[in-house]
């Protein structure tokens, strides 16, 4: 029985392989090593994954993460993950981008995205990763993420860009101020999961001009600033995430004004995962 863990920022997605069949899935919030200590990661898996086992344990682990590009992010989720599962004779982390790759391209050559809670992209070659433009975070970069578009709603209802009935609608839904906001993104921890937690909203109101060309600007500078650093126009771009999901129109637009082709769109990478992992 193998272990295929697809963790982001909000969530944790947990699937248990046995001979290439399904055998149980389970939820946990999500997991990151640049933001999470190891004991911390430790007590979310024993207070969230651990009452749903009913005893499994697998020979090996794949888990692929957001924040999981580095030696000393990883070496806190392999703590973390050897501590639950002591028997497990193999793990092996990787980040979410690879998760994403192998779950859009398999192996074939592509341009694979995350447009979730961040954003993020790279050029596959059907093997590896070869090319990545790094996403920076919801301050410095995270074009496209629900994080970013969550600044760009506040923004613009404070700053005064848009329509005063929508500001208003905004704030009124979600019970919000300057001063409760302004705690929220400096003071409190995960402020990105905060801003995320807004694109609902954006969402609901869509089809408004001004949100709809929020959204596609965004999109269109996701696009400019990431795939088509890649110089290769003529490879399909695969987007995953909830983000690609809920605006796939507006991104499909953003894509067309640029001249670009969009592949697949999913959700989640796990079921494109179980694939990749079946077969090997």
């Amino acid at each position: 029985m193998i272990l295929i863990s697809d963790s982001g920022s909000t969530k944790t997605d947990w699937v248990f392989l046995d001979e290439g069949a399904v055998h149980l899935q389970i939820k946990t919030q999500g997991l990151n090593p640049t933001q999470q200590t190891s004991e911390r990661i430790t007590e979310i898996l024993l207070e969230e994954l651990v009452p749903q086992l009913s005893g499994e344990s697998p020979v090996k682990i794949y888990f692929y993460g957001a924040g999981c590009a580095y030696t000393e992010a990883n070496s806190r989720i392999r703590k973390a993950l050897e501590t639950i599962f002591p028997t497990t004779a193999e793990i092996e982390i990787n980040s979410d981008l690879l998760a994403a790759a192998r779950a859009l391209c398999g192996n074939d050559e592509g341009i694979a995205c995350i447009l979730g809670t961040g954003s993020n992209s790279c050029y596959y070659n059907g093997k590896e990763i070869k090319d990545n433009i790094p996403p920076l975070g919801f301050i410095l970069g995270d074009e496209g993420s629900g994080a970013t578009l969550g600044r760009l709603l506040i923004n613009g209802c404070l700053k005064r860009q848009l329509p005063q009935e929508i500001c208003n609608k905004f704030l009124q839904q979600y019970d919000l101020n300057i001063a409760t906001i302004l705690e929220k993104v400096y003071h409190e921890p995960m402020p990105g999961r905060f801003l995320a937690s807004l694109t609902p909203f954006l969402h609901e109101n869509r089809k408004h001009p001004e949100i709809h060309s929020m959204l596609v600007n965004c999109f269109v500078q996701f696009f400019q600033n990431n795939s088509m650093a890649y110089r290769r126009s003529w490879l399909p771009i695969h987007i995953v995430g909830s983000i690609g999901k809920w605006f796939n129109e507006e991104i499909k637009e953003a894509a067309e004004s640029l001249a670009l082709s969009i592949g697949k769109i999913v959700e989640s990478p796990m079921k494109g995962l179980i694939e990749y992992h079946s077969n090997k």
